[in-house]
């Protein structure tokens, strides 16, 4: 097997598993061990992986901040099989958060050609318009100060009113989930509050990511994973995170 065939194979392995050992990769490939460090060396100044003491795991990304409506076009599978995991959660006569998030979106979508009477609270503006061609569905709006991206409100007025609701069940948004780390991450501090403010105020809530975004990270950790009931994502993570979801308590839930 040539170099790069090796060094491949390597990647793939840390996009299946999450991280790859020294030794294990030695006797994979009938090579030294110091060949597989000098290996996982040049992946690491490649900036393709971060090295640890015996191995290497994935280098999780600060993806670059985009607003909603770029989002909207990318992962739409993922994003269809979240909204249907998301939405079999939903009971009747509930009342439901949907925050600032595509994949809420993606939910709010499938809930407009719902048969079941709910009251939805949002503070996203795509959301409101997609819902009010819903007359079954009691539609309340969590106003305020309009946020940078202009899709939605922030701010001590939209706080104020999160925090006297009771909803049933919330779902919310991220650009981020360590679950290693125990964090769950936004990029902006005012949605990063507004989150953490839902969460506190449901009885359950939930995060709503797609696959990708458990090897991402935001610059503002707004929840740890131990205040959330779940999160729901479109394809059964690597060994390694299912673990140390289940030691949090954390169910992840599938499509």
């Amino acid at each position: 097997m040539f170099l790069e065939e090796r060094q491949q194979c390597i990647l793939d392995m840390l996009v299946r598993d999450g991280k790859v050992r020294v030794k294990e990769l030695s006797d994979k490939f009938k090579v030294t061990e110091d060949c597989i460090r000098k290996d996982l060396g040049a992946l690491e100044k490649q900036g393709k992986l971060k090295r640890t003491y015996g191995g290497a795991v994935v280098l999780r990304e600060n993806m670059h901040a985009m607003e909603l409506s770029q989002h909207k076009n990318i992962d739409i599978e993922a994003k269809r099989k979240i909204a249907q995991a998301a939405v079999r959660l939903i009971h009747d006569k509930t009342m439901v958060f949907l925050d600032i998030s595509t994949s809420n979106l993606a939910i709010a979508e499938l809930l407009v050609r719902d048969q079941r009477e709910i009251t939805v609270v949002t503070n996203s503006i795509d959301i409101l318009v997609v819902l009010a061609h819903n007359p079954r569905i009691r539609l309340v709006f969590a106003g305020g100060v309009i946020n940078k991206s202009r899709d939605g409100f922030w701010g001590g007025m939209t706080l104020d009113f999160i925090s006297r609701l009771k909803p049933d069940i919330a779902f919310v948004g991220a650009v981020g989930v360590d679950v290693k780390e125990n964090s769950v991450s936004t990029y902006d501090i005012e949605d990063g509050i507004n989150k953490a403010a839902i969460i506190r105020s449901s009885k359950h809530a939930y995060v709503v990511a797609e696959a990708r975004k458990l090897s991402t990270d935001g610059n503002y950790n707004y929840a740890t994973l131990d205040t959330l009931s779940g999160i729901i994502t479109d394809t059964l993570p690597a060994e390694d995170i299912c673990k140390a979801a289940a030691d949090y308590g954390i169910q992840i839930v599938l499509p």
